[in-house]
């Protein structure tokens, strides 16, 4: 093919880390635009590795929550994996989410001081080598203005594709154009020809987020008011187990890539089309699992 090849999320899941490696190792033999995991389960040790194990490309760290670690901690960790990997690496953090904030049982302020204390500790701390470029996680235009003030670039996750052009207008022109400025998307992906299946494996993942108060105030503010006003009704109720069945596939579509390896490609480029630079597919399989899922990415864009 002779469009680029987008990056992939995945997640060093246990009893499967070395195959993540090694899946990592044949993207970047492939040609593949990075890997970005996520902080859960080892993302930091993670990226460690691959420090090691691959050579030109990118990678990162998508959304580590502030709250986990002191930036000083972070400063040092990241500068490290950056001087090791030639620097390939680059640290997405966020301000994460009430339960998650609630397992870490962490003090938690107002986000946007948060996070702009946060970055200005990272980015003063010295003696740790030049610093990894760091990356905020937001959706909401409050986020996306600071990380246009104080960060080295912006990722969305489980963003509206109708409404991240308009979002990317709160960034500079300069950044928008500057390929230094990195501007990411995790999207979740499922490749199958048999579209339903692959609806039904997102409708799955996603009833976890939508419970998740921050996504349905975005999803509301994007013109998903009577879906999201569905599930606080089932989530008021007690009813949790029935949302999956009521995620409309207007806001399915939307929000993730699903169905013929053809259709997922042409919906990559419309991500890119709205001007983020590094589509990040989150690899889901109507047949398998995670690794299961990234060959049939291989398959649909080699």
């Amino acid at each position: 093919m002779s469009d680029p090849k987008p990056a992939l999320a995945l997640t060093p899941v246990p009893g499967r880390r070395r195959l993540v490696v090694e899946a990592a190792q044949a993207m970047e033999a492939k040609g593949y635009a990075g890997l970005y995991c996520p902080s859960t389960l080892g993302g930091m040790s993670l990226v460690e590795a691959l420090a090691w194990n691959t050579k030109t490309m990118p990678f990162g760290i998508t959304v580590a929550p502030i709250y986990a670690r002191v930036p000083e901690d972070y400063a040092e960790s990241a500068a490290c994996i950056a001087e090791i990997s030639g620097g390939r690496f680059r640290l997405g953090v966020g301000v994460s989410h009430g339960p998650t904030q609630e397992r870490f049982q962490v003090a938690v302020g107002k986000p946007i001081a948060d996070m702009r204390a946060f970055v200005g500790r990272y980015k003063e701390w010295t003696g740790a080598g030049d610093p990894a470029p760091i990356t905020l996680a937001g959706m909401r235009p409050r986020m996306i203005k600071l990380a246009s003030e104080v960060a080295d670039g912006l990722v969305f996750a489980n963003a509206a594709l109708s409404k991240a052009a308009e979002s990317l207008q709160i960034l500079t022109e300069a950044q928008r154009r500057d390929d230094a400025f990195f501007i990411g998307c995790m999207t979740p992906t499922c490749i199958s020809e048999d579209i339903e299946a692959a609806k039904a494996v997102h409708k799955r993942t996603l009833a976890r987020y939508v419970q998740l108060p921050y996504y349905r105030a975005y999803w509301r503010e994007n013109g998903y008011e009577e879906e999201m006003a569905e599930i606080d009704r089932l989530i008021d109720s007690g009813e949790t187990a029935g949302i999956a069945g009521r995620l409309s596939d207007r806001w399915l579509d939307d929000v993730t890539l699903f169905g013929s390896a053809s259709r997922v490609r042409e919906r990559v480029e419309a991500w890119r089309d709205t001007g983020v630079k590094t589509p990040i597919l989150v690899p889901s399989s109507a047949a398998g699992n995670q690794l299961k899922a990234v060959q049939e990415i291989f398959a649909a864009f080699d």
